[in-house]
Formats: structure tokens, C-alpha cells, sequence
């Protein structure tokens, strides 16, 4: 495996692969820093903020590709990401522009697995919520609600843990223990 140096953009949010996620960009700096992207001059991750960090998010990030963008009326710049590859930040340097720029080392994605028997139940639970939540809804065109993978890192995005406790379970080395725990979550909501 050979390491790679990418762009690293950070909010208090997460993405993992497959997973898409609308930033709305201000600084000029970010701006020209997408348009490097879009330039093929590096590739971009997406880390998760770590307050006081250095680099300024957790070590365990998402190469993504930029799938959409659009100028804002206050002359803004949403862009809409989508994860592609978990990688591991080896090292990070700010540059003078203010941009963190980081070697990473792939890790390996979650892979497909079917959902089956109780677990089927945070299948529906997350069919409910992006219901009740189009604007997230909107930015799929497939949804994969069939995959425990696929749907277990769509509620470490959402649901509203503490980005340590995320990590911790989106360091594990399958989506298991992502799936008890929400499944756990939802059962001790509906009694």
C-alpha cells in the first residue's frame, strides 16, 4: 500500500464511504483548494473535527470525490461530497493558505453484507428518518437499505454521539457491533 497526499477539509460531522454530505464553503482558501481538487493536483478527505486537534480532526478520514456544487446566493459555495475510501492521516501540515494537506495510508472499507432477521428493524428505522428527513433523503439516488454496511455507517452519520464514540465504532474491523448498538438504541426508544 502505497501513502497519498490529499486536501483535508474538517467539520463536526462525519463521512464514511458511500455516504454523502452537503459543506457549504466561504474562504477563499477552501475555494481555491476545490478548484485544485477539481484540477486533479490532489485528491480531498473529509475528517471528523476534533476540538484542539492538531491536525484539527480525528486520524481515521474519507477520500471523497466532490459529486455536486452550486453558487449560493451570497456568493458561497455548497458543495455535496461522497466517501469513497476510509484512509489513515500518517501526518498533517498546515499551509500558509490555512489548508491542512495529509499523507494517508488506505484502511479498508466495510464490506457488503445482506441484513437479516432483527437487524432488518434499523433498516426500516433508517428508511423512517430520511423520510422525516428529505433534505439527507435528497442526496442519495440509490439507497442501499438491503446492505447492514451500508446501512449502519448511515446512522454513525447521523446519529448524534459524540465524535469519540463514533470512532469507536467506526474503527471496527465490520459493522457489527455498529448494528447491536443501534438496534439497542431503537429498542430502548420504542418501550
Amino acid at each position: 500500500m502505497r501513502t497519498q497526499e490529499m486536501a483535508l477539509i474538517t467539520r463536526d460531522a462525519l463521512l464514511l464511504p458511500d455516504g454523502r454530505l452537503e459543506l457549504r464553503l466561504v474562504s477563499p482558501n477552501h475555494l481555491k483548494m476545490i478548484a485544485d481538487v477539481y484540477k486533479g493536483k490532489y485528491p480531498l478527505a473529509f475528517g471528523m473535527l476534533k476540538a484542539n486537534g492538531n491536525p484539527p480532526c480525528y486520524s481515521s478520514v474519507t477520500q471523497c470525490e466532490i459529486i455536486d456544487f452550486n453558487q449560493l446566493d451570497d456568493n458561497s459555495l455548497s458543495i455535496v461530497l461522497e466517501g469513497k475510501q476510509r484512509v489513515k492521516i500518517l501526518s498533517a501540515a498546515r499551509q500558509r493558505s490555512g489548508v491542512w494537506m495529509a499523507r494517508t495510508l488506505p484502511s479498508c472499507n466495510w464490506s457488503e453484507e445482506p441484513i437479516q432477521g432483527e437487524f432488518e428493524l434499523i433498516s426500516a428505522a433508517l428508511e423512517q428518518f430520511y423520510e422525516v428527513n428529505p433534505d439527507l433523503f435528497e442526496l442519495y439516488s440509490n439507497v442501499h437499505l438491503e446492505d447492514a454496511s451500508w446501512v449502519s455507517q448511515r446512522w454513525l452519520e447521523v446519529l448524534p454521539l459524540y465524535n469519540k464514540d463514533k470512532l469507536k465504532l467506526m474503527n471496527q474491523p465490520d459493522c457489527h457491533q455498529t448494528m447491536e448498538f443501534v438496534l439497542e438504541l431503537i429498542k430502548s426508544h420504542a418501550d
